[in-house]
């Protein structure tokens, strides 16, 4: 196996909260460098843009709903958190 394959799997632990808005301070951008999965109460999420696994939670768009700064509304969705590499 040659390095670049060896960097390709190594991947960095999934943390327990992780959001996809660089300026949150639960942003990792090594975690974005692969192809991650949530799933919520048994069921796989493409909308997830924040999670929190110990405290069972999601927050997702309400729609195509925008708040004053043009980002997408969240709402939080509490349940049963998976996260995953694909």
């Amino acid at each position: 196996m040659t390095d670049t394959q060896a960097s390709h799997t190594a991947r960095p632990e999934l943390p327990d909260h992780l959001s996809i808005d660089p300026r949150s301070p639960h942003h990792v951008r090594a975690v974005f460098e692969h192809d991650i999965g949530i799933r919520f109460n048994g069921k796989d999420r493409n909308d997830v843009e924040e999670y929190c696994i110990s405290e069972g939670w999601v927050r997702v768009p309400a729609g195509k709903t925008l708040d004053r700064k043009g980002q997408p509304l969240l709402i939080k969705l509490k349940g049963k958190v998976e996260a995953f590499y694909r």
